[in-house]
């Protein structure tokens, strides 16, 4: 198939601002027990090319990390044809510290369709969903709360 058959879906971005230190959501997003905290039981280590695995509910996935530049950006393989990519920018609030948090989860592809059969446009939708309705007000409670 050649690249111009390659039709892409658009990338699934969330912009969020957290009430809490950089390096508060540094350390969730970019440990093992952070990520395990909000997201996913894993075996991940802040280590560019390392390989690591995310235990999701239905299967688990290979990971590689691709990019580290602490305090302000990760991103990591996540199976065969995603990147998720997480973005950190330290803001200043009037009364505390804020943080910009950008999720990107890219390389979704119309002509894919998974081994459970479902296409990526589909999953997408449903991951799309996921991000905005679970994870993301996990990692919120989890930075802003007190613990």
């Amino acid at each position: 198939m050649s690249e111009s058959q390659n039709l892409t879906i658009p990338d699934i971005k969330i912009v969020e601002v957290y009430k809490a230190p950089i390096a508060k959501v540094w350390e969730a997003v970019s440990t093992s027990e952070g990520i395990e905290a909000w997201f996913m039981p894993n075996d991940f280590k802040p280590e560019l090319g390392h390989a690591f695995v995310l235990h999701s509910p239905f299967e688990v996935s290979q990971c590689k990390v691709t990019e580290l530049d602490p305090p302000s950006r990760l991103a990591f393989t996540w199976g065969e044809y995603w990147t998720v990519t997480f973005e950190l920018k330290k803001m200043t609030g009037a009364d505390s510290e804020l943080t910009e948090f950008t999720l990107i989860h890219s390389g979704w592809s119309e002509d894919v369709v998974e081994q459970h059969g479902m296409t990526h446009a589909a999953i997408r939708e449903r991951m799309n969903g996921g991000w905005s309705s679970s994870v993301l007000p996990a990692l919120r409670k989890l930075v802003e709360g007190e613990a």
